[in-house]
Parts: structure tokens; C-alpha cells; sequence
């Protein structure tokens, strides 16, 4: 028989085996997840959760699809957080600092507390890419926000309402559209494809008999 570990989900107290995450030990437990689950992999947030351990005085955050039960974990998952989420057109935006200023003022209000960092799933420097909107600096922030899921626990613990991953995702689309050098081989590959360079050979794969597909597929020539 596997060891198993005492939780706390929703209030209530379950015996679970040790070696399940959180997710699957809900589940285990008899809940249907409908809601708060997606990729179960770790890449989209959807499973943003806090939990304390019995004796404790930590809030702790994870992802629920990443993180193994432990023995006297309470857990309340976090489905949703309401963000706040400009309406902007990237073509009518330009890349300077008081963009940020106009969208979202709030990242100016920081108190340098650092409970988003200390409290980001995927480990990532909150605080610090948040600075770096505050400068302008599109390009630092993009890179240093590059791994957020969206799950929104950094937001669920900022006393002054930041948002951060909107703030990251502005930061992004701002550096991806006017500041990041250009790919050529991008830019030649999609004049092709809008060229039509490619219409006919697209048809003859999808008129091909479902095993030729198979066969050409396992005979690829990989690139290295």
C-alpha cells in the first residue's frame, strides 16, 4: 500500500496518496475539475493555487498540476483573478514610457513590497520586469516576463492592485512589434506563403491516403 498524507481541500480533510499532485489528488478525492484545470503541464496557469501547511505560518503559491501533496496542506485553488485588461490596438501604440503611464498608472503606485516575486509559480523576477515598465525599458521587461503563465497569484498579492502579467503582455507585444530586430527568413517565408508558393503542395499532403501520411511522417528528413 502507497504511504498516503492527510489534506485539507475546501475545508475538508482527505487522505491522499504522497505521490500525486495536487490536481490529481483532487480528483482522487472525487472532484470533477471542470474549472481551474487546462494544459496540466505547467504552461497555462489555469491551476494558480495557495495553500498552508498545518504549524505553519507561510502562505505558499504553486500550480496545482506541478506540486505534490504534503502532509497537512490546506489547499484553495485560485481559477480565476480578475486582472485588469486594457483595450488598446498595437498599431496605433507606440513604444514609449508613458504608454505604461496611460494603460496602466498602477505599476507607479509599487511599493517595492516584492510579494509578486516571492510569490510567482514559475519563479519568475515580478518586481524587477516591473521596473522595468516603469522605464520604458520594453525590451528587459519582455525578456525578464517571457515564462509567465497568466495565472494572476503575483496580482492576488500586490497591495497596489498591479496587474502584472497585462503589464508583461504590453511590454511583449510592444517589443515583438517595433524594437526586436527582424527575422528575414520570417518575413520571406510569409511572402511566400501569401504568394501562394505553397497552395498546391499543401492540397496533394491533404488529398494523400491517411497511411502514405504515416509513412511519409516516419521518413521525414529531420533538420539538425
Amino acid at each position: 500500500m502507497e504511504n498516503k498524507v492527510n489534506v485539507f481541500l475546501f475545508g475538508k480533510k482527505y487522505q491522499v496518496p504522497e505521490s500525486l499532485t495536487i490536481m490529481k489528488a483532487m480528483e482522487y478525492a472525487g472532484y470533477k475539475l471542470v474549472r481551474g484545470c487546462g494544459c496540466r503541464n505547467g504552461f497555462c496557469g489555469a491551476c494558480s493555487t495557495i495553500y498552508r501547511i498545518q504549524g505553519q505560518q507561510e502562505l505558499k503559491t504553486c500550480l496545482a498540476c506541478q506540486t505534490k501533496v504534503e502532509e497537512g496542506m490546506y489547499v484553495a485553488t485560485l481559477p480565476f483573478f480578475p486582472l485588469v485588461k486594457k483595450v488598446y490596438d498595437v498599431e496605433k501604440i507606440s513604444p514609449e514610457a508613458q504608454i505604461m503611464m496611460q494603460l496602466y498608472p498602477e505599476i507607479y503606485s509599487c511599493v517595492g513590497c516584492n510579494a509578486c516575486t516571492k510569490s510567482c509559480t514559475q519563479g519568475l523576477n515580478v518586481m524587477q520586469y516591473i521596473a522595468f515598465a516603469q522605464r520604458g525599458d520594453f525590451e528587459n521587461c519582455a525578456e525578464e516576463s517571457f515564462d509567465c503563465v497568466m495565472c494572476g497569484v503575483c496580482s492576488s498579492r500586490c497591495p497596489a492592485g498591479i496587474s502584472h502579467p497585462q503589464v508583461a503582455v504590453l511590454a511583449r507585444r510592444l517589443y515583438g512589434k517595433y524594437l526586436a530586430p527582424k527575422s528575414e527568413h520570417l518575413e520571406k517565408r510569409v511572402a511566400e506563403i501569401n504568394n501562394g508558393d505553397y497552395t498546391k503542395l499543401l492540397e496533394d499532403v491533404m488529398n494523400k491516403p491517411v497511411e502514405e501520411l504515416k509513412e511519409l511522417y516516419n521518413h521525414r528528413e529531420i533538420e539538425k
